[in-house]
């Protein structure tokens, strides 16, 4: 759950979070009407757009950094005496 929430959810939301807690911090504007507004005026393009470069550069990372070393074997998780043995890879 922590991996999806970090590699998928995060760096979608984190651009647009960021954002408008900037906008909240740097106060009201002249002529702003609350909060509809402002939610209105938001650039929604580029801040979706933020969250996927950040997803996709996440999960280069991930793939890139991730895993074996090349030529290993993947031994998946199994039963032994009464007890579950955790996957390796060797």
């Amino acid at each position: 759950m922590s991996r999806i929430l970090l590699q998928y959810l995060l760096p979608l939301v984190l651009p647009t979070v960021l954002f408008f807690l900037y906008t909240w911090i740097s106060g009201p504007r002249q002529g702003d009407q609350g909060a509809a507004a402002q939610a209105q005026r938001a650039p929604w393009f580029w801040l979706i757009l933020a969250g996927f470069v950040l997803m996709a550069a996440g999960l280069a990372f991930t793939a890139l950094t991730g895993g074996g070393i090349a030529g290993s074997e993947y031994i998946p998780p199994r039963f032994e005496d009464g007890r579950v043995v955790p996957a390796e890879i060797r």
